[in-house]
């Protein structure tokens, strides 16, 4: 029986709150054993990748203390609950299926009169077949030549993630010969986001996908009449160059305007998309059918993993453990994700989306205060860039910050050159490494500004190289750690009414009817 509790209401979380501030990483990793606790304190990802926390300001009684709370509050019980297709969107009375975007790990789920696997392989093999044709040139612009770009226009998790996936392999698909098409996005309502894209691309030989699970979404049609503006303006017929991913009861479904439409539904919200027909389309446009599908794979390894009740054998739900300790306990107040991996700098942007829009609650499941902190502040930037920017704040600012290095052991380009002995790769790699004992062990100095106080905890998740595959896990990883301290926290991480009100007070300026400080704000601004 699953029992939904708020956190401060188990006995664990009382013994855990009593735990604050046991350990100083310092001292192990300073002396001789600190091999022995970086060893230890490993375990293994899906894809190859490691999540190393032997950085972290945990020992054998908080690691134990840990996995009474997981026990106590049912975190793998909720998760598989959530497999099987139980409602865990409290606030909009919803199934959560985008893990069955990638597997099948609960039992069969119906909604809708429909087997929802089975509808998602359907829309990932109608994705693959169309971009077969679009590469092969079956599908043709008007002028009879083939498409070269694609160009995604949504806005929130249908931009933010796909981006940051596109991001994450293109050079990786250049190298490997897995590239098919330049991606470009156009998202933010700004009229200069979609000129500068639109004056940068070749209009004729580029197809647009407009995602839009309601149909609905007023920035993106925004964007959608400005590219078609744009497109009409060049003597083109926009239904010609544009697709459209959308669910089936929306106004895009269906319709002569597009070349065609992928669906999903609303069992998958914006932030968890990526790995629906919202990623899917652009991504095996950009890439390939194939590429999409390993990454897919790389995420369903991932997910098998998180069904693991031995946290020490489960990543996803260690670090979810780990982060509640430094938010709940150590009352850290932020989280910084720090991938060394160029291929990395929107990863950080999509999970902040992830994280905060998810978990950045102030009620529990049932609408009733709750008197603890939830999600932290997530930020961040690729090394070694951030080191020159907000790294100072980090190292010797007034709060802790926890971190999270990500960072693989060969580029994705095969290009590289030796320095002073060392290629870049190296550098890089001895950064991430010179980061994690700096900030953990700090430096004394007989200059108080020169003096580094340590006792800042970390993590590494680390692998040979990003691939399709290895970026899938890594996606899969956050996705479920943040689902899995939601579960702690017993608040809703599936809905986001907090992204609403702005929404509905925009609509209220537009119309014209509004009063107070909404009209004295708008006449600052719109004349």
């Amino acid at each position: 029986m699953i029992s939904w509790s708020n956190a401060d209401e188990l006995s664990s979380w009382k013994k855990l709150m009593s735990l604050k501030g046991m350990v100083s990483v310092a001292d192990e990793l300073s002396c001789e054993g600190a091999e022995k606790r970086i060893a230890k304190y490993s375990i293994p990802m899906g894809s190859g990748l490691t999540y190393n926390y032997a950085a972290k300001q945990v020992n054998e009684q908080i690691l134990k203390t840990l996995a009474e709370l997981s026990n106590e509050a049912q975190l793998i019980e909720k998760y598989e609950d959530l497999l099987n297709g139980s409602v865990v969107n409290t606030g909009e009375s919803r199934m959560v299926l985008h893990q069955l975007t990638r597997g099948q790990l609960g039992k069969d789920v119906v909604a809708d009169g429909v087997n929802k696997r089975e509808f998602y392989i359907k829309e990932q093999k109608r994705i693959a077949e169309f971009a077969e044709k679009i590469h092969s040139g079956k599908i043709l612009n008007e002028k009879g030549e083939k498409f070269t770009s694609v160009c995604q226009i949504g806005i929130g998790g249908s931009d933010l993630g796909p981006r940051a996936m596109y991001l994450a392999l293109e050079n990786w698909a250049k190298k490997n010969n897995e590239f098919k098409m330049d991606a470009h996005f156009i998202s933010n309502v700004d009229p200069d986001d979609a000129a500068a894209v639109m004056n940068s691309i070749d209009s004729a030989k580029t197809i647009f996908i407009l995602v839009s699970k309601s149909g609905t979404t007023l920035e993106t049609l925004t964007n959608e009449q400005f590219v078609k503006n744009f497109l009409v303006k060049d003597n083109l017929d926009p239904s010609k160059h544009m697709i459209a991913v959308t669910s089936e009861t929306s106004p895009l479904a269906h319709n002569p305007l597009y070349l065609e439409a992928f669906y999903m539904d609303d069992y998958i919200g914006g932030r968890y998309s990526s790995t629906s027909g919202v990623g899917g389309a652009v991504l095996s446009l950009a890439f390939g059918a194939k590429v999409f599908d390993d990454f897919l794979k790389g995420a369903a390894e991932e997910d098998k993993l998180s069904l693991n009740k031995d946290i020490l054998k489960n990543p996803a739900l260690l670090d979810a453990l780990i982060g509640i300790y430094e938010r709940n306990v150590q009352e850290y107040p932020s989280t910084a994700i720090l991938p060394y991996s160029q291929a990395l700098s929107r990863f950080p942007a999509h999970l902040q989306q992830l994280d905060m829009e998810s978990n950045g609650k102030s009620v529990n499941r049932d609408g009733k205060s709750i008197d603890y902190v939830t999600g932290p502040v997530i930020f961040g930037e690729p090394g070694t860039n951030g080191q020159h920017s907000f790294y100072q704040l980090l190292h010797q600012g007034t709060n802790i910050i926890p971190l999270q290095f990500i960072a693989f052991s060969e580029n994705q380009s095969g290009e590289d050159i030796v320095i002073e002995d060392s290629t870049s790769q190296v550098k890089l790699c001895a950064n991430v490494t010179a980061q994690i004992v700096a900030f953990a062990c700090g430096k004394s100095d007989e200059n108080p500004n020169k003096s580094f106080a340590g006792g800042r905890p970390s993590s590494l998740i680390y692998g040979k190289q990003l691939n399709a595959k290895v970026l899938g896990s890594l996606l899969a990883h956050y996705e479920n750690k943040f689902m899995f301290q939601g579960f702690v926290w017993n608040v809703n991480s599936f809905d986001q009414e907090g992204v609403q009100l702005g929404k509905k007070l925009a609509k209220t300026v537009l119309s014209g009817n509004m009063n107070g400080a909404l009209k004295a704000f708008a006449e600052l601004l719109i004349k």
